[in-house]
């Protein structure tokens, strides 16, 4: 049997078993017999970005993300809107990244899932075009309302929702199988 595929989905909220981080476990059960995936929740772990640090004096949190992504052979991001805008949490660790090219040509699928989300999920998409990750309309999700379609267990009570995470999964999956 050849090696599985290498994910890491990480999740943009720091909030223990937030909504988030139950869509990412719900991928990752749907496609374990292909993929690995490792959920990434230590964002609230790599410290402040600072350029002057951005060097051989790398905080040791930020080269272990860096190289959970090297390491990856795709990304998956699922993150909730806050203020219009990023978590600022995530938005920082993916600074740590703009100096380096672990992202260019990564295959790489986004999702916001919030209460209205569209103005994160434009700037998630607009900061992974400039970190030059592989995606595009297929493998990118916007899910509105996320608390009422998904209940405690982590379970898609919303049948909308779980077709839109299928196309999704679908999606993904192909990015690997086309190349």
């Amino acid at each position: 049997m050849s090696q599985k595929i290498k994910i890491l989905a990480i999740t943009g909220s720091t909030r223990k078993n937030s909504s988030n981080y139950k869509i990412l476990k719900y991928i990752s059960e749907k496609i374990k017999t292909e993929f690995e995936v490792e959920i990434f929740e230590d964002l609230a772990d790599i410290p402040h970005f600072n350029p002057d640090l951005d060097n051989e004096n790398l905080p040791k949190q930020v080269e272990a993300f860096r190289n959970k992504i090297i390491a990856a052979d795709g990304v998956i991001i699922c993150t909730p809107e806050y203020v219009f805008s990023l978590p600022g949490s995530l938005k920082n660790a993916l600074e740590w990244c703009v100096s380096t090219t672990i992202f260019s040509n990564k295959k790489t699928g986004l999702i916001t899932a919030s209460a209205s989300g569209e103005m994160g999920h434009e700037q998630l998409t607009l900061i992974m075009k400039t970190l030059e990750a592989k995606f595009d309309e297929n493998t990118k999700l916007l899910i509105q309302g996320v608390r009422g379609k998904i209940n405690d267990e982590g379970k898609i009570i919303n049948e909308e929702t779980e077709i839109a995470l299928q196309r999704f999964i679908h999606n993904f999956e192909n990015l690997f199988l086309m190349f």
